[in-house]
């Protein structure tokens, strides 16, 4: 499996997780949302957060990342997996002080 099929498919397999949470929950490439695509968010519908999801086995340019997703009132959040290892969520310090105050 290359890794643009690996990665579609991490995308999709987080879509069916969060729908218990966001119900509206789809990829950008499905809804055919290339603005949010182009702009870092795979995952559409799951306001009050912008998800980018990464399945790779070396740890991606969190900051970058997360430097490049929209600004605004969502939450940036990185959905990050590695084989046999889990999946790991990513946010900004300051996005997390928000989320627990």
């Amino acid at each position: 499996m290359n890794s643009r099929t690996k990665g579609h498919g991490f995308e999709r397999t987080m879509a069916v997780r969060l729908r218990k949470i966001f119900p509206d929950v789809s990829t950008s490439r499905f809804r055919g949302a290339l603005w949010w695509d182009i702009a870092g968010v795979d995952l559409t519908g799951t306001d009050p957060y912008n998800f980018q999801c990464k399945a790779k086995e070396t740890s991606p340019s969190y900051h970058s990342i997360l430097a490049s997703m929209p600004k605004g009132q969502n939450i940036n959040v990185i959905l990050h997996k590695r084989n046999n290892k889990g999946i790991v969520a990513v946010i900004d310090f300051e996005d997390f002080l928000k989320m627990i105050t």
